[in-house]
């Protein structure tokens, strides 16, 4: 069953998530509780506003993170908020099915499947086989990044590198070129700072570097 109601435009799905990130940095989160009629109501279909591919660390949960009730969000996590198979499945069902206006990459400060590939890509450090494979999606995200740089700035262009990739990434496939052509669906790149709890959206010339 779907709703009547229309859904937000890329524009105004962005302006709830920076909305809905400033209520949890500020401690006025709206959502400490789900009414069992909402869930009830929530049974009969989904219509997302936004679709979050974030990495799986415990500290970043999107729905906390935005602020965000259930059925709000279509979430995707990954170590490295990296791309796959199954993760492209999974995004091209929330474009083709769910039709979520907004697309988002988020990224978080001190990522440690990011500092993993900048151990292997510049220190030859070595990982369990299928460690690997999850860090080959993130090493060509780093390449150009100035090893000589103190770690923790080196961290934090990788981190920022490794959003612009993905989003470069997605951005090149056929079905988003025709959404975004089509005006149907805005894709964007961002980072999580832990320290703070705020999301900082990466500026649009940055995300197409």
């Amino acid at each position: 069953m779907e709703s009547h109601q229309p859904l937000p435009t890329a524009v105004e799905a962005l302006a709830r998530l920076q909305q809905g990130n400033e209520r949890f940095v500020q401690g006025r989160a709206r959502f400490p509780t789900v009414q069992k009629e909402i869930l009830a109501e929530l049974a009969k279909g989904q219509r997302p506003y936004a679709t979050i591919l974030g990495c799986s660390d415990s500290r970043v949960p999107p729905e906390l993170v935005f602020d965000a009730s259930f059925g709000e969000l279509f979430v995707i996590r990954v170590a490295g908020n990296v791309l796959g198979p199954a993760i492209l499945g999974t995004l091209q069902y929330a474009g083709a099915h769910l039709k979520t206006p907004l697309f988002v990459v988020l990224g978080h400060e001190g990522c440690g499947a990011v500092e993993a590939a900048i151990g292997t890509h510049f220190h030859a450090a070595q990982h369990r086989s299928r460690i690997e494979l999850l860090l080959e999606q993130i090493t060509p995200a780093l390449a150009g990044l100035d090893v000589s740089q103190p770690p923790e700035t080196l961290l934090q262009q990788a981190v920022e590198a490794n959003v612009r990739h993905t989003v470069a990434s997605l951005r090149a496939t056929p079905e988003a070129q025709a959404r975004e052509q089509e005006g149907l669906m805005q894709l964007v790149g961002a980072v999580y700072e832990l320290q703070t709890g705020r999301v900082r959206f990466l500026a649009p010339d940055a995300q197409s570097a």
